[in-house]
């Protein structure tokens, strides 16, 4: 189904903390129209991608990065092996600036391999650049990430974290599905993962009602957004998204942040915590703990000491206050002591 999402023109927000309070806060994704369209990143890539990396050179450190390379045959869908043991495209260690030379020296030739540089710290590799390329409602500690390649496909997953992603070359298409389709999408292994996250195999393959069956119950419930370039995605922890480039050249900035965090602890970490605490319980017992997680984590029916004055909640008080206090009889927890 095309896109019902809000959509925001310009500028957006004039503040982190105003960003977080009318976007963040209401975990949808949203669609933010020409709002790097005045990044000399942007300008310069809009020349041409020559342009482009004479404008990264200015800003290069030398260090190397890994780079896919995907065979012909593979049209630049990046995936697993026939076999899940392995996947259809190889990493190699270069030079960024390297990288970008590939790319651009085999634009539009079918016959040479698909490239991209991917997830590139630019704070690492480009230091200067996230000073004339920002954006005025994240906070200056979110560092930004360039991502650098021919077309391509990059598996239907998930990140952990809050997303702002920023075209600056070329087109792109997102194929969204959110966090509770879950169930429909069968999801590979944890361990055995092409970039860090799990993918949905079902949203990353050709359609297969015989192997993926659960999958048709959300199939066409799928968000999908096409972003020129200068245009932005804010997109939620958890949702999954296809993410498709569609010219013979694209380039895009993103930032990853958690925007609610107290600390250096991630949901992700309790989830698999849960996992072999709880996970392979009977289902009984797994019920009744989802009761205690209900009333004590997700709260949906509110503070769980709600009932007794503020002054009397200890350790449920206020996590601000509490954070390191939680954090220390976790961490004796599981040191057994």
């Amino acid at each position: 189904m095309a896109s019902s999402l809000r959509e925001l023109e310009g500028s957006v927000m004039a503040t982190p903390e105003q960003f977080v309070r009318e976007v963040v806060s209401q975990c949808k994704p949203v669609v933010m129209r020409n709002v790097v369209a005045h990044w000399p990143a942007f300008k310069a890539a809009a020349t041409s991608p020559h342009a482009l990396k004479e404008y990264l050179a200015g800003f290069d450190a030398g260090r190397e990065t890994d780079v896919f390379f995907g065979p012909p045959g593979i049209h630049g869908n990046y995936f697993y092996s026939s076999d899940m043991n392995g996947f259809n495209f190889e990493k190699r260690l270069m030079r960024f600036s390297d990288a970008v030379d590939t790319v651009i020296a085999t634009i539009g030739q079918p016959d040479k391999p698909s490239v991209y540089a991917g997830s590139v710290p630019a704070n690492v590799y480009l230091p200067g650049f996230s000073t004339q390329n920002g954006l005025p409602f994240l906070k200056s500690s979110v560092a930004p990430r360039l991502w650098i390649g021919h077309a391509s496909v990059v598996s239907s997953h998930f990140d952990a974290y809050d997303n702002v992603a920023c075209v600056i070359a070329g087109k792109r298409r997102f194929t969204l599905f959110p966090p509770e389709a879950i169930s429909c999408l069968y999801v590979g292994p944890i361990d055995n993962t092409m970039a860090g996250q799990p993918v949905s195999l079902a949203a990353s393959s050709p359609h297969d009602p015989e192997k993926y069956p659960l999958f048709d119950k959300v199939r066409d419930k799928a968000i999908i957004i096409d972003l020129d370039a200068g245009d932005a995605l804010y997109l939620p922890k958890l949702w999954w998204h296809k993410v498709e480039s569609l010219s013979p050249f694209n380039g895009l900035v993103n930032y990853w942040w958690d925007a609610y965090a107290y600390g250096p602890d991630a949901p992700y970490t309790s989830l698999l915590l849960s996992m072999i605490t709880i996970a392979e319980r009977p289902i009984a017992e797994r019920m009744a703990w989802r009761n205690f997680f209900d009333h004590y984590v997700f709260r949906n029916d509110g503070h769980p000491l709600r009932h007794l004055p503020p002054e009397k909640h200890g350790l449920l008080g206020p996590l601000k206050d509490n954070y390191g206090k939680i954090r220390a009889v976790v961490m004796q927890l599981l040191r057994g002591a």
